[in-house]
């Protein structure tokens, strides 16, 4: 898949004026869907290589210098613990904006590819499931269905939020 291709949708689908429904970048981590809130997407950038940090759990993939800003790079399929995969060319880095207790944060994800953008509804939209103590869904937005797919949206704010490293450490913002 060629990222390139996929970058256009998304920035067009910035620009539209929707009233009735909430737009949603989705992308692809170990074949389901996932999809953020596209007015907090910065930019995606293709992978590449960052700058390692001592002493940080494996799924923070590093830093990258993004315009004078250090931000730091997750890989969401470690952090869902998914297996690792060798990264290729659909392979990229979703450049968000993130709240969490340190203020407004920049944070990059690697997911497997870059899906589609969708305006979600809220007739679309269901409440994640309860799976009890044992399992933590809080950073599970919603459950949207879209086609007739399940689509699994994020709130990146409370999947970040949690994350005592993320919050000690000193990336730019």
């Amino acid at each position: 898949m060629d990222t390139s291709m996929n970058a256009q949708p998304i920035e067009m689908g910035i620009g539209d004026n929707v009233s009735d429904a909430d737009q949603y970048l989705t992308f692809l981590l170990n074949g389901e869907e996932y999809g953020v809130d596209i007015l907090r997407v910065q930019e995606i950038k293709g992978w590449m290589a960052t700058t390692q940090i001592p002493n940080t759990p494996e799924y923070i993939r590093g830093v990258m210098n993004l315009r004078g800003a250090i931000v730091p790079i997750i890989d969401l399929r470690l952090r869902f613990n998914m297996p690792a995969i060798e990264y290729t060319a659909t392979t990229v880095v979703i450049v968000l904006k993130v709240e969490c207790e340190a203020g407004e944060r920049t944070i990059g994800f690697v997911v497997d590819a870059v899906s589609d953008v969708y305006n979600v509804s809220g007739d679309q939209f269901k409440a994640a499931p309860d799976f009890g103590s044992h399992v933590h869904t809080d950073f599970i937005r919603a459950l949207a269905t879209v086609d007739d797919k399940m689509v699994i949206l994020l709130d990146i704010d409370r999947l970040v939020g949690g994350d005592d490293v993320l919050n000690a450490s000193g990336a730019q913002h």
